[in-house]
């Protein structure tokens, strides 16, 4: 097994974190914090939009089963790449599309992964490549929180849901049948 990870920034953590949880070769989710200047911020803090940091996961994947270029095809797919310092109705730099590299392969992935995407959008992809910098692990309540309290959240009722769909129907071969 070759472990790997990947940190992206696609919006709310809780969605991009259950879209992932839900991909082959995916060993763990953790949504966290990133690309900001306050250290060990809190949920509230980094909510503020003053802190720089983006809402975050980062994926531990097995690159055997899964490459970083199918993750961040599948990261493309599922959330709007168009959409600058937002997802939906969440509005602030918190919320912005951002890749966040381990390595320069992974910067040279990203890059490719966004002239992919930018096919299949409508306007150009606003999709930031950061650098990497302090991940600050979120508090323990946002873990795997569709699997918890989102279920009965109703702006991830709302939210999850379609991008799940979207997942299951475009990336049918790299879902894990419990979830298909």
């Amino acid at each position: 097994m070759a472990s790997e990870v990947a940190t992206l920034a696609g919006g709310c953590f809780w969605c991009t974190e259950a879209v992932f949880n839900d991909v082959i070769g995916v060993e763990k989710v953790e949504s966290g914090y990133i690309g900001g200047t306050l250290p060990n911020p809190t949920y509230r803090q980094v909510c503020g939009g003053d802190t720089g940091h983006a809402e975050a996961i980062r994926v531990t994947f097995d690159r055997d089963q899964v490459s970083y270029g199918d993750l961040l095809d599948m990261f493309f797919a599922t959330h709007d790449p168009t959409q600058l310092n937002r997802q939906g109705n969440d509005v602030g730099t918190q919320y912005r599309s951002a890749i966040f590299p381990h390595s320069p392969e992974q910067e040279t992935e990203a890059r490719a992964a966004m002239a992919r995407a930018a096919v299949d959008v409508s306007g150009p992809i606003v999709t930031t490549i950061e650098p990497l910098t302090e991940w600050y692990p979120a508090e323990d309540y946002h873990q795997e929180y569709w699997q918890g309290d989102g279920q009965r959240n109703p702006y991830c009722q709302a939210v999850i849901p379609p991008k799940l769909k979207k997942l299951r129907k475009s990336f049918a071969a790299r879902i894990k049948a419990e979830a298909a």
